[in-house]
């Protein structure tokens, strides 16, 4: 049986962060922190070894595969800092248009700092993805 990977854990944020290397991906760390909570009003928890997430919801797939993820989320990597929304959802695509410099894939969108996008369309981005996946999964 499939067992998921990225599973909330109680290991610390701030101790997660404060082992950044670059200071300036650090100090991107702490205002994604800031906007992620105040946007979601859900407390920061790790999951897995790297990912900062927001909420969770649970999922269930019509091939029976099941389990929990953060509503949203972000990651500070080396390369690039990594967003976490919603897959399959049309209006994040819209959003990015007018979100700054980013590259995406399915589930991520890549940013390089936080300088070079629009907080107000990232919150837009953050309270899109929430709502998508509270339709999609409702809580029962």
């Amino acid at each position: 049986m499939y067992e998921q990977k990225t599973k909330e854990t109680n290991h610390s944020v701030i101790e997660f962060i404060e082992a950044v290397e670059s200071p300036k991906k650090r100090e991107d760390a702490y205002k994604l922190l800031d906007i992620f909570t105040e946007t979601t009003g859900h407390e920061a928890k790790m999951w897995g070894p790297s990912i900062i997430g927001f909420g969770s919801y649970h999922y269930k797939y019509p091939t029976g595969h099941e389990g929990d993820a953060p509503l949203v989320g972000f990651s500070p990597r080396k390369a690039k800092i990594s967003l976490y929304f919603a897959t399959g959802d049309t209006k994040r695509e819209e959003l990015l248009q007018k979100f700054g410099k980013h590259t995406s894939g399915k589930a991520c969108v890549y940013v390089n700092k936080v300088d070079d996008i629009d907080v107000d369309v990232l919150k837009e981005l953050i309270s899109q993805s929430i709502s998508f996946l509270q339709d999609l999964y409702p809580t029962t």
